[in-house]
């Protein structure tokens, strides 16, 4: 026994709420990240403190939110009810704690659990709670979940609600930066299911009359619809539909209670099901579901009572019941359908003859691929067989049997040497590589079957796993790793071009990333730095002093192995790929990949320079 570790009382620990937090924050919150995501754990505080005010407009208290974010500090105010004052510190440090454990006040309330806010405290720096109601205003303040300080209750003449300020603790969330395109994309999402509310962003308003109209008119530019967009509502649930011009992949939009389940689940599954029923019983044709689902775009909310979702993070709902007297989510979406969807094509003639017109292209263009998408299929099991192109990683996006999901990532590399160095280096449990041979193809113009017919792109879609939908996507972050100079570059943008193409809704969703590596190391004998910038390297020569060594890295291939896991593990620092929302894919395509022209001239010569001065 001696041998052997001793198991006994004092190996057993009871951890308070806020130790635990903070201890396995991914249980709360997700993954931690450093901000370049959607899904990182810093937007997730800030949707867990909306969700207590957007549950508050949802019963008819206060119609206006305010939102603001400064470097690192958020406020949250809303003009709903108020915290009860009693119960201030209670709700925001003692689990298990919430009115919506009450039915009848939330009955249909995102967070009911009661752990949101708690996390938020647990997780920041600095957290501060007030509440405003009945004529009296109290607040407490937090450091890292421990209870600061207090104010009672006392006389005031501020308006009715909650204000919560927290700054994240940067000891978990390490170099974490906020980005407001993540946060607009989040607080539009709330105004478009909650027609009627307004939310000011840093002085910016957002508000929608039309609710997932307005949500599919933001996503997709009139110009790319095939026809008007579908805008069907029930009591429990709205929908919008349309399909689009030049996109080849299904794109959709789901949300329970007004949260944005990123993976779907049941509602999203039943509603695809209930789409491709409808259609081909309103037409009296069996046509291929992938016929009539292909270009689609649509969105669709429901509301649930008491839902049940596969995380914390709510990204994936697993109830199967509405809740109440009400049926099952596939049998109620079903008979919505059924009923509001034939309806509206009987009604609307041309939008009907439209759909049909789509569905017949969409065939016609799968039969003339079959040949050839099934010998690139055999192509690319024989490839994968041989492990020719990509080193496969154990954890895939869609097991949600393991909580670093959100962490599986493909590496697009150029050349064996950087593939290979990011090979040895790379966590196997998360982290897959596929190597590219040369540049890409530039596809800009090119129907799908090119996808098919070039090796690379066929053997990276199949990687992906998306040809037929980007619900089955395998690696959450898709990260271009390219070296650092001209011919890097024109790589990036043959990828993007292809994705942008092919499956815009990889870049819209936030999966497509730009992998930064260093450009400089600066080191003496006692320390190593390593700079992304000329202007890191001259405050790195600065404080190192001595004359230190410099190294110019002019390709991924010179980083070595050991050094590489230091830039793709925890200090992994990416660029997201984002898109102008107020351009279409197409306009972006034409601009960057069409026939020069003075104005693309104008922009390289603008923004290129000082960079390629740093190249040289």
């Amino acid at each position: 026994m001696s041998g052997k570790s001793q198991y006994t009382e004092e190996n057993i620990r009871s951890l308070d709420w806020k130790e635990h937090i903070r201890m396995r924050p991914g249980m709360y919150i997700g993954k931690l990240g450093d901000g370049s995501s959607p899904d990182d754990g810093i937007y997730i505080l800030l949707k867990e403190v909306l969700d207590n005010s957007i549950d508050e407009y949802v019963m008819g208290a206060g119609k206006t939110i305010e939102v603001s974010v400064q470097s690192s500090r958020v406020v949250v105010r809303d003009y709903g009810r108020g915290i009860p004052l009693g119960k201030l510190v209670d709700v925001v440090s003692k689990m298990n704690t919430g009115g919506k454990y009450d039915t009848r006040a939330f009955k249909k309330a995102v967070g009911l659990n009661g752990v949101g806010t708690k996390a938020v405290n647990a997780l920041s720096d600095y957290f501060k709670v007030e509440s405003n109601r009945d004529g009296l205003t109290a607040f407490a303040k937090f450091n890292k979940g421990e209870l600061k300080e207090e104010l009672q209750p006392e006389q005031s003449s501020r308006r009715r609600g909650t204000k919560v300020t927290f700054i994240p603790d940067e000891s978990i969330f390490k170099n974490f930066k906020f980005r407001s395109e993540y946060i607009s994309r989040m607080l539009k999402n709330y105004v478009y299911l909650n027609t009627g509310l307004t939310i000011l962003f840093n002085n910016e308003k957002y508000f929608s009359e039309n609710g997932l109209k307005d949500l599919l008119i933001e996503r997709i530019k009139d110009n790319d619809i095939t026809y008007p967009i579908i805008h069907l509502m029930g009591d429990d649930i709205e929908v919008a539909i349309t399909h689009s011009k030049i996109q080849y992949s299904e794109e959709y939009h789901s949300f329970v209670n007004g949260q944005n389940t990123t993976q779907g689940g049941t509602h999203l599954s039943s509603f695809r099901e209930a789409f491709v029923k409808t259609v081909r019983e309103f037409y009296g044709k069996n046509y291929d579901a992938s016929d009539i689902r292909k270009s689609i775009v649509a969105a669709v909310s429901i509301k649930v009572m008491e839902p049940v979702f596969e995380s914390q993070t709510k990204t994936k709902l697993g109830s199967t019941e509405m809740g109440g007297n009400l049926p099952s989510v596939r049998v109620y979406i079903n008979e919505f359908l059924k009923t509001k969807l034939d309806n509206f094509l009987h009604k609307n003639q041309e939008v009907a003859e439209a759909i049909q017109r789509k569905i017949l292209q969409a065939e016609k263009e799968r039969k003339e691929l079959s040949g050839i998408r099934k010998l690139a299929k055999e192509r690319a099991k024989k490839a994968s067989l041989h492990n020719k192109k990509l080193r496969d990683c154990r954890i895939h996006f869609g097991d949600l049997k393991e909580s670093k999901r959100l962490e599986s990532t493909l590496f697009i590399t150029e050349g064996d040497s950087a593939s290979g160095s990011i090979t040895k280096s790379r966590d196997v449990n998360t982290q897959a590589v596929f190597s590219l041979r040369g540049k890409p193809l530039n596809s800009y113009g090119m129907s799908k079957k090119i996808v098919y017919e070039n090796e690379e792109f066929n053997l990276l879609q199949s990687a992906l796993n998306i040809e037929d939908s980007i619900e089955d996507l395998r690696y959450n972050n898709i990260v271009i790793a390219t070296d650092a100079d001209v011919d890097g570059m024109h790589i990036r943008l043959l990828i993007i071009t292809f994705f942008l193409q092919f499956f815009p809704e990889l870049i819209k969703r936030g999966h497509l990333y730009i992998l930064q590596t260093p450009l400089f190391r600066v080191r003496n004998k006692k320390e190593t730095i390593y700079c992304y910038s000329e202007n890191e390297k001259i405050d790195a020569i600065q404080k190192l002093k001595s004359n230190p060594e410099i190294t110019r890295f002019k390709g991924l291939g010179e980083i070595s192995p050991d050094e590489f896991g230091h830039f793709i593990g925890d200090n992994i620092k990416l660029d997201p790929v984002m898109l102008d929302e107020d351009k279409s894919s197409e306009e972006l395509l034409s601009f960057y990949m069409g026939k020069n022209t003075p104005d693309r001239q104008s922009f390289i010569i603008d923004n290129l320079k000082v960079e390629l001065d740093v190249l040289d």
